[in-house]
């Protein structure tokens, strides 16, 4: 489990693709030694287990799903990639319950410059929006965002300076493609609620006579 507020921007050293697995290796100024095998590291948003470490290089395995469902298929060396580890009980949750698990790819259509803050324009899946909300949560490459407006197939957020300079969305221009992970909170409401869904829709006295509301 992750918070979204990301600790150190790494560069490929290498991604060694085979069939449709790969193995990735990361440079790091990450106190590497404190890092141990088989801690997850939150690359670009995507949870990864650490398989090899050196002085400054965190090394993964990525699976064939995690390629198909992400921006990985893509990475080059030199590659700028936002760095999380993985959040300890007792921590501060700065940012918001982030997985690492990307539910699709969305792109950028638009950048704006207002009042100090960039204003990014995503689009993204259909079938993913009904997760997003004006005023929740979003995490875009592992960043923890707020969500302005919030459209069918697209939202946009605010980008302080700090985040802007600090992450890698400073890299990103329009048409360039992002992973995006909603928030879990609505997944698992709407996977609760499926039971109780009749012909016109979800009652609420439903939700309420069984304990949701």
């Amino acid at each position: 489990m992750f918070t979204g507020l990301i600790e150190d921007i790494g560069a490929v050293a290498s991604f060694r693709q085979s069939h449709t697995s790969g193995v990735l290796s990361v440079s790091t100024t990450l106190p590497v030694r404190e890092i141990a095998l088989g801690d997850s590291v939150a690359v670009n948003g995507i949870c990864l287990t650490v398989t090899a470490t050196s002085d400054t290089v965190l090394t993964f395995d990525v699976s064939p799903e995690t390629i198909s469902k992400s921006t990985f298929a893509s990475l080059r060396t030199g590659d700028r990639v936002n760095l999380e580890r993985a959040m300890r009980l007792g921590d501060r949750l700065g940012g918001h319950l982030v997985t690492g698990h990307v539910d699709c790819c969305g792109k950028l259509s638009k950048i704006e410059y207002i009042s100090g803050c960039h204003i990014l324009a995503f689009t993204l899946p259909a079938a993913f929006s009904r997760y997003l909300v004006q005023k929740g949560s979003v995490a875009i490459d592992g960043i923890s965002l707020t969500l302005n407006e919030v459209g069918a197939t697209g939202f946009t957020v605010t980008i302080i300076p700090h985040s802007f300079e600090k992450t890698t969305l400073s890299n990103l221009g329009p048409g360039d493609m992002v992973n995006i992970e909603t928030d879990i909170l609505g997944k698992y409401v709407e996977r609760l609620a499926q039971p109780f869904r009749g012909g016109t829709g979800l009652s609420m006295r439903t939700l309420a006579e069984n304990g949701f509301m």
